[in-house]
């Protein structure tokens, strides 16, 4: 396995192995990113694609809206490099600041999606997230020119931004969705489940236990209230816990025009200091 650390590593890397499947990352990586690792390199066999799997890891500060979240997000390199050989990466890219933002570069920015603006979920919590996670990402996409990119499904929305955001710029590369990974009791596996005391971490399984008592619920707006319910009984800071379409997001009304829509249940809440994202698909 490869580990390039500047852009220079990064071209030759790129004139000797060919195409890749990218898995984008900030590091502090756990059995979910590893997942979807072994996913690349599956699929990066499957299909010929000759450079395998690369992992970029990057802390990216344009996404972070809140400066002391930026400064505690762990980077653990030695321990990722670990777990992306284990799970079959061809190459690690692991750039400095400046090889993703040099001085004096303006780095593009793309229209953000309606994704990205209008559903009032992750957007309206973090203001300038998007922006900051299209720009990175169309860098890493510009730098890296990957066949495919895989992105996980337990950030959604980000998922349904970045693939809307390659669509609409027509950039020849495929957008895989890889499955949410849990732990044995439900609890989504996170880079921020770390930081989750031992009583926090018991009652961040009130995320998953909504989410499946949504299921149980045959209209949207109970779906909403029992989630709700079930997250305030936990003692959960509810940024908001809402039934959508899966692909735009947006409020929409029930019953739906087209009888194929698929809908997604979405949760956002804190547990202690710790705010945890899930998400799963709504059955009606």
């Amino acid at each position: 396995m490869h580990l390039l650390t500047n852009n220079t590593m990064l071209d030759s890397w790129r004139d000797v192995a060919g195409p890749c499947v990218l898995v984008p990352t900030m590091g502090a990586l756990h059995e979910g990113h590893a997942s979807l690792i072994r996913q690349g390199a599956a699929l990066a066999h499957q299909n010929n694609i000759s450079g395998g799997c690369l992992v970029s890891i990057f802390v990216n500060p344009t996404q972070f809206n809140d400066p002391a979240d930026l400064a505690r997000y762990p980077r653990t390199l030695e321990a990722d490099s670990a777990i992306c050989q284990a799970a079959g990466a061809a190459a690690i890219y692991a750039p400095h600041a400046d090889d993703i933002y040099p001085p004096g570069l303006a780095i593009e920015t793309p229209p953000l999606p309606a994704v990205a603006t209008e559903p009032g979920l992750e957007d309206a919590h973090r203001p300038g997230h998007f922006a900051g996670v299209c720009q990175v990402v169309l860098r890493l996409f510009h730098l890296v020119n990957p066949h495919t990119a895989i992105f996980g499904e337990k950030d959604w929305q980000q998922l349904q931004v970045l693939t809307a955001m390659t669509a609409g710029l027509e950039l020849p590369i495929q957008i895989v969705p890889g499955p949410t990974v849990r732990e044995a009791d439900g609890l989504a596996m996170s880079s921020r489940n770390r930081f989750l005391s031992p009583d926090d971490r018991r009652r961040g399984l009130s995320l998953s236990r909504a989410l499946a008592a949504a299921n149980r619920q045959a209209m949207p707006d109970e779906a909403e209230r029992e989630m709700s319910r079930t997250l305030k009984e936990a003692g959960a800071e509810i940024d908001y816990a809402v039934v959508r379409p899966a692909s735009s997001l947006r409020k929409s009304a029930w019953p739906p025009v087209a009888s194929d829509t698929r809908w997604r249940a979405l949760i956002a809440a804190r547990i202690g200091s710790v705010r945890l994202i899930d998400n799963a698909p709504w059955h009606s």
